[in-house]
């Protein structure tokens, strides 16, 4: 985690299309960031849906039908 606290509780899950830059300021600026392509760049998109509900992450995404995932499960 970077170098603040992490003041409003919000954890993030980076998703591997989303450059590094946002990742490293998420956690440059304290937030709970956990990185898919450090997980497993292959991940499938349901189970970054399951990991981000399980532990109570939003997902950063720039994957445009991702939301559409939400409203099908």
């Amino acid at each position: 985690m970077g170098g603040r606290m992490n003041p409003h509780g919000l954890r993030f899950l980076v998703d591997v299309g989303v450059g590094k830059g946002i990742e490293k300021y998420l956690l440059e600026e304290g937030f709970d960031t956990k990185a898919v392509r450090d997980i497993d760049p292959r991940m499938e998109d349901d189970e970054i849906i399951r990991i981000a509900v399980s532990e109570n992450r939003m997902v950063v995404t720039m994957d445009k039908d991702f939301g559409e995932l939400f409203i099908i499960l």
